[in-house]
């Protein structure tokens, strides 16, 4: 069972732990996103000098880029315990009710996919939020009655991946909010760096640029993909991740040197292929391969926009010749016929 009290298989706990040992615990551990780690601690250092808890915070991004640990490293900084929870898992109002009764003074809320909340769930969480009150109704017809609730003070830390599907009213009740963007080459490789320490995993410096430079800016890859040569080093190289032994085990996995596994060139061959290079919808991109068009747009579009190898128009999605001359295609112009089907999101 996991901190936040889900039941989890035994491969899928022994990643976990990996991965909550591998997080930093405090701002001094976080490397890359300068600019919120600085106002994260100026938030942080004017509630301790107050001697109030923090006000709400909103994480939003893709996925894999630290949401969670800010929460834990907030909470390690604050000395405060974390409530974990998700958007999904809270079902009905009762069920948040629930939670928000067992939160003692200072105490921190983390809602994970916070998006995903419902929106009776929303209307017990906004006057928790502002005034630290619950309402809620006893009996029903003409017996019910209301009862408010006064509440400590606590925070909720919300993370999300799709700010768009966020309720107004509930996105204006974080007093913070940060976007999180991918990393750079050098942060990635002080990730790597760290987490092989942490593994005892022998890393020379090629390994660590070559893992780094395919991990998609992303630190959640980057540690998978570690493990995962760490697998492969100690079979095939005597646990020595050299850059060679780095790259042979990447392209095993068929993870290209820019991070690009087997979905994402699928999606680039179904719109150059399938229809002549778009503009094509993404429920039409998503049916070709056989892949939700929301895990599309959430885990495998934000980066091949980053890398240029897609646009967004109004009628679809467009390859770009970045894109065929990664794959080492011919590049023809799109035609901008009306034989595509438009999708404007």
């Amino acid at each position: 069972m996991s901190n936040d009290g889900r039941l989890i298989g035994g491969a899928q706990q022994r990643s976990e732990r990996d991965n909550i040992a591998l997080r930093p615990k405090l701002l001094k551990d976080i490397v890359g996103q300068d600019r919120i780690r600085e106002n994260l601690h100026i938030i942080i250092e004017a509630a301790q000098a107050r001697g109030e808890p923090i006000d709400h915070i909103l994480f939003y991004g893709p996925p894999g880029l630290g949401k969670t640990s800010l929460a834990h490293v907030i909470s390690n900084e604050m000395n405060a315990n974390i409530r974990i929870t998700a958007g999904p898992s809270i079902e009905r109002a009762g069920d948040l009710a629930a939670i928000l009764t067992h939160l003692k003074q200072n105490d921190i809320l983390f809602i994970d996919e916070v998006h995903r909340l419902g929106r009776a769930v929303e209307e017990i969480l906004y006057p928790a939020m502002e005034d630290f009150v619950l309402d809620i109704v006893i009996g029903k017809g003409p017996a019910a009655k209301n009862v408010r609730l006064n509440l400590p003070r606590f925070t909720v830390v919300g993370a999300t991946t799709r700010l768009s599907l966020l309720a107004g009213p509930l996105r204006d009740r974080f007093g913070a909010r940060f976007r999180l963007d991918y990393y750079d080459q050098p942060a990635m490789e002080h990730i790597v760096i760290r987490a092989a320490g942490m593994l005892k995993v022998d890393i020379k410096q090629e390994g660590t640029q070559e893992i780094a430079r395919r991990s998609r800016g992303t630190p959640r890859v980057a540690l998978r993909l570690l493990r995962r040569v760490r697998d492969y080093a100690q079979t095939r190289a005597q646990g020595i991740i050299t850059g060679k032994v780095a790259g042979e085990a990447l392209e095993l996995m068929e993870i290209d040197y820019l991070g690009l596994d087997d979905v994402d060139r699928k999606i680039l061959l179904t719109i150059i292929e399938k229809f002549n290079g778009g503009p094509v919808g993404l429920d039409t991109i998503g049916a070709a391969i056989s892949e939700d068009s929301a895990t599309i747009m959430d885990v495998y579009e934000p980066y091949l926009l980053q890398l240029g190898f897609i646009d967004r128009t109004p009628r679809g999605r467009i390859t770009t010749p970045h894109a065929y001359e990664h794959l080492g295609i011919p590049y023809n112009a799109p035609k901008d016929d009306d034989s595509n089907q438009p999708n404007l999101f």
